[in-house]
């Protein structure tokens, strides 16, 4: 009889894996305003892990990421674009009032610019309406190139012009150089002209993916190549 009231005792003092999650949370929100970005994170993750139905913990997971991706630390926390994404549309799908949230979040600036972020705004690319929209708020990469990462950029400032950035890895005296042109487009339902100076216009379309494709330039997306060579 006394054994079976110590066990109730203490099946009652301990804590529910919701309990744990909450005390999790709590302590890694405590580390992140002390500025202990890597040690918040951790507690997050353990708090998501400890109640994978607490919207909150994977979005303190994404908005963490968002500060060390934004202190350059990509690779050492893995804080990729996507990474950040899947997080806040986990938290997002859990609790839709996390998303009135990110929009306020400086946290969550570096995947402003992506597909993913237009998505959750209700900008999707299987609509071809929205292709001209999505075209200037994304920022475009190409697949990496080894230790180089992705060498080329496409941005759409406006309805009228495009940037193009380029790395220049074959300047063997400066490996480091870039170049910018700027030029002009046009769309037609997912179907994009580009027209720089001297060169004869570059067809291209966006995918049904959120992918831009060309002939001539390859394929862009919205995350760069990252922490791959």
């Amino acid at each position: 009889m006394h054994r079976l009231l110590l066990l109730l005792a203490l099946t009652l003092a301990a804590p529910s894996p919701a309990q744990s999650a909450r005390a999790l949370n709590t302590e890694g929100f405590r580390l992140y305003q002390a500025g202990k970005y890597p040690e918040a994170l951790k507690k997050f993750e353990a708090a998501a892990q400890a109640d994978p139905q607490l919207a909150l913990a994977h979005y303190n997971v994404a908005a963490t990421l968002g500060v060390l991706r934004k202190q350059g630390q990509i690779c050492q926390y893995e804080a990729y674009r996507q990474t950040i994404l899947e997080r806040l549309n986990t938290a997002v799908r859990l609790d839709p009032r996390r998303l009135a949230r990110a929009k306020e979040d400086a946290d969550l600036d570096p995947i402003r610019d992506t597909v993913g972020w237009q998505r959750l705004l209700g900008r999707s690319p299987e609509k071809q309406a929205h292709v001209p929209e999505l075209l200037r708020r994304v920022s475009w990469f190409s697949p990496g190139e080894g230790v180089y990462g992705s060498t080329r950029k496409l941005t759409f400032p406006d309805s009228q012009r495009v940037v193009l950035w380029r790395r220049v890895i074959e300047d063997e005296k400066d490996p480091s150089r870039t170049e910018e042109v700027t030029g002009t487009y046009s769309v037609k339902g997912r179907t994009l002209t580009l027209t720089f100076p001297g060169q004869k216009p570059l067809q291209g379309k966006m995918t049904t993916r959120g992918v831009l494709e060309f002939e001539e330039l390859g394929t862009f997306q919205d995350s760069p190549s990252e922490c791959e060579a």
